[in-house]
């Protein structure tokens, strides 16, 4: 059974839930806002099992019935609220799954509450045809919005919820949580980690991808050869980037963790500080050769490959252009 305990970080957002519970001040509206796979959704889960479960604790028991309903998704009270559109959420879609719907009382809880997934993606149209019910709610009447955008909102919408922004949640939280959980081994959940910048989602997906793996052989290997490559080489291994093109802004912070080890080790000597610890001997190997100087250059012509890419300047010249900063420095 899901519990509040099997979310990583976010212990601000579940303080505040717990001690609405707690305190009896549980809000008509709440927006929780976050990049994908921060764990909103989970939140919004725990959140509307725990206001359901019969034992009225400020989590859910995980044995009530209300509890075992919630956890297969079968619970008549927590709607989540569907879209026929793929990219956006009208009028309809609000009027019959939440403001029709919650004229009636609930089945068998206390609330009935409406999880609104993607809200950013709610019409002006749709977020008026909200705000009434927003107002003046049924006393049992919940609204949760999910959504990667907060700032979308109406002002109007935004001034009658409970805002709750998902911050990350920390490197070795995310890998501790990789190791118990997904079972991975300590390098790979360090890096997926540190890749992911805290969101537990990505992080997941990154361990789960042999995409993901090839990419990160492909990029170390490189870089740990490239000083010595000719001139020839580096115009095959444009080549062989093509197969990356997709996920190209994925292999460019693959090339910037590397190279952020490099900076770290010579600065400090001390492996620990590094998060690619079995790469050392090619990045201390690095860090011998480059000056601060020249470690400085290629991090900015990274961040300026990853620009031109966005202003859609030819692959290849960028990619080559790159390669060669960075052989050369």
């Amino acid at each position: 059974m899901t519990t509040f305990n099997n979310v990583v970080g976010h212990e601000k957002i579940i303080e505040h839930f717990q001690n609405a519970v707690r305190l009896d001040k549980i809000s008509h509206a709440y927006i929780l806002s976050g990049e994908d796979g921060a764990g909103k959704s989970l939140l919004a889960h725990l959140f509307s099992m725990t206001l359901q479960c019969e034992k009225k604790g400020i989590s859910p028991c995980g044995e009530c019935t209300l509890c075992r309903q919630a956890e297969s998704h079968n619970q008549p009270d927590i709607i989540w609220v569907t879209h026929e559109k793929p990219g956006s959420i009208g009028v309809e879609d609000i009027r019959a799954q939440v403001v029709g719907d919650m004229q009636m009382k609930p089945y068998h809880s206390p609330y009935k509450i409406y999880i609104i997934d993607e809200a950013e993606k709610l019409t002006v149209q749709a977020q008026n045809t909200l705000l009434k019910t927003i107002e003046e709610p049924p006393e049992y009447g919940i609204v949760i919005f999910l959504t990667t955008n907060a700032d979308g909102f109406l002002p109007t919408i935004l001034s009658r919820c409970v805002v709750l922004q998902l911050k990350p949640a920390t490197n070795e939280a995310v890998a501790r949580y990789l190791v118990e959980t997904v079972q991975i081994p300590d390098y790979k959940a360090r890096l997926c980690a540190a890749f992911a910048q805290g969101n537990v989602g990505k992080a997941v997906r990154y361990a789960s991808k042999e995409s993901f793996d090839e990419m990160r052989q492909h990029v170390f290997q490189l870089l740990k050869n490239i000083s010595d490559m000719q001139e020839s080489r580096i115009y095959e291994t444009v080549g062989e980037l093509t197969a990356y093109k997709e996920n190209i802004n994925d292999y460019l912070d693959l090339m910037l963790l590397w190279f952020r080890d490099v900076l770290i080790f010579k600065v400090t000597k001390d492996a620990n500080s590094m998060v690619l610890r079995e790469e050392l001997a090619g990045i201390s190997g690095r860090a011998a050769r480059s000056s601060y100087e020249g470690l400085e250059e290629i991090i900015v012509a990274i961040d300026r490959a990853r620009t031109r890419l966005r202003a859609n300047v030819s692959f290849e010249l960028v990619m080559e252009l790159l390669l060669f900063t960075i052989k050369e420095n």
